[in-house]
């Protein structure tokens, strides 16, 4: 009976110190385009590079990412997508919701080739916004 004791209680120890880790990573933009698709749904021409200087997390703890623009984005991961890397690029995507509830994709994307420039990807059905993104 002392055994059986000893036992759940280093269980009970062993279960108590366990920690999830999670991630939180920081990055800063440099600028930002918009790709929108006109009526006919067809995707027309990047607009010019607006230079911004914004902070952007991906906080794994909370499942999100939070764009601090002028007006707050919010996208809580729905699903972590498999990494795919090529010889060009590595590409984190996320399955999310926006703070309105709408679907999209997230991606950060490490361009290999460009001296590991890396880009945040917001896809929607009817646009794509990207932001040029360095680590903090």
């Amino acid at each position: 009976m002392i055994k059986k004791k000893k036992y759940i209680i280093l269980l009970f120890l062993i279960l108590g110190f366990q920690h999830s880790y999670s991630q939180n990573y920081k990055f800063k933009t440099s600028g930002f385009s918009v790709l929108e698709k006109n009526e006919k749904g067809k995707l027309g021409k990047w607009s010019d590079l607006n230079l911004v200087n914004i902070l952007v997390t991906l906080d794994t703890s909370k499942n999100r990412i939070v764009v601090y623009s002028q007006i707050i984005q919010l996208f809580e991961i729905i699903e972590y997508q498999p990494t795919e890397e090529n010889d060009t690029d590595i590409v984190y995507s996320f399955t999310c919701k926006d703070n309105e509830g709408v679907d999209c994709t997230v991606s950060i994307i490490t361009r290999k080739k460009q001296e590991n420039r890396k880009q945040l990807y917001i896809n929607y059905d009817n646009r794509i916004i990207v932001y040029n993104i360095f680590n903090m």
